[in-house]
C-alpha cells in the first residue's frame, strides 16, 4: 500500500509540475502578445521613423523608459519593425554608453532566445513564413556544406551585418539544444551591440 501512495503522489507531482508549465507558458504567451501590440502601435503611429522619434517615444515613459527600450529590442528580433543599431543608437543617446549596451544587449538577447523558441515550437512553416524563400534555401545550401553549424552561427552572431534575425529563426530548426544556443547568443551577441554604442557615444 505504501508503494501505491508514492506513486499516486509521483502522479500529482507531474500532473502539478504540467500545469505550472502550462500555466507559464500561456502567461508567456500572453505578455509577448501584448507588448506586440503595444509596440506595433508605436510603430503605425511612426514612432521608429527615426533617432528623434524613437528617442522622444522612450523618453516619454520616464523611469521605465530602459524597460520601453529592452522590450523595443527584443520585439525588433522576433518581428523585425526597426533596424536594431537604431535601438543601439538611442540606448546610448539616452542612458550613456554602459546603460544603452546593458539595455540594447539584454533586450537582443532575449528577443533571440524567443525566436529560437517559436521556430523550434512551430517549425519550418514559420520560418518560411516570417523570411524569403530564397534566404532560406541560401542557409540550407551553407550548413549542408559546412563542418559545423555551431562554429558559423557564433561567428555570425559575433560579426555585424549579418542576418541575426533570421540565424536566431534557422536555429531552432537545426538540432541544437537550447542550452547551447543561449551561450553562443550570451557569449558572442555582446561585442556588436559593444562596438555599436561605442560608435553611438563618439559620433553623439
Amino acid at each position: 500500500m505504501a508503494g501505491i501512495r508514492r506513486d499516486s503522489k509521483g502522479r500529482d507531482r507531474v500532473l502539478i509540475k504540467d500545469q505550472r508549465y502550462q500555466w507559464s507558458m500561456w502567461l508567456g504567451i500572453f505578455l509577448i502578445l501584448f507588448c506586440a501590440l503595444f509596440i506595433l502601435k508605436a510603430g503605425f503611429d511612426g514612432r521608429f521613423h527615426s533617432v528623434d522619434t524613437l528617442q522622444e517615444y522612450i523618453r516619454s515613459f520616464g523611469l521605465i523608459g530602459p524597460l520601453i527600450l529592452i522590450a523595443i529590442q527584443a520585439f525588433q528580433v522576433v518581428i523585425p519593425v526597426l533596424p536594431g543599431f537604431l535601438g543601439c543608437i538611442v540606448g546610448v543617446v539616452l542612458f550613456g554608453t554602459a546603460g544603452g549596451f546593458w539595455c540594447n544587449y539584454i533586450g537582443i538577447s532575449l528577443g533571440s532566445l524567443i525566436a529560437f523558441i517559436l521556430a523550434r515550437r512551430f517549425g519550418a512553416p514559420l520560418v518560411e513564413s516570417l523570411f524569403p524563400q530564397k534566404n532560406y534555401q541560401v542557409w540550407i545550401k551553407r550548413i549542408q556544406s559546412a563542418k559545423s553549424y555551431t562554429l558559423i552561427l557564433f561567428l555570425c552572431i559575433l560579426l555585424p551585418l549579418a542576418p541575426d534575425d533570421f540565424l536566431c529563426y534557422f536555429s531552432g530548426l537545426m538540432k541544437l539544444s537550447f542550452r547551447k544556443f543561449t551561450w553562443i547568443i550570451l557569449l558572442g551577441k555582446p561585442w556588436c551591440i559593444l562596438a555599436y554604442s561605442i560608435l553611438a557615444a563618439k559620433i553623439g
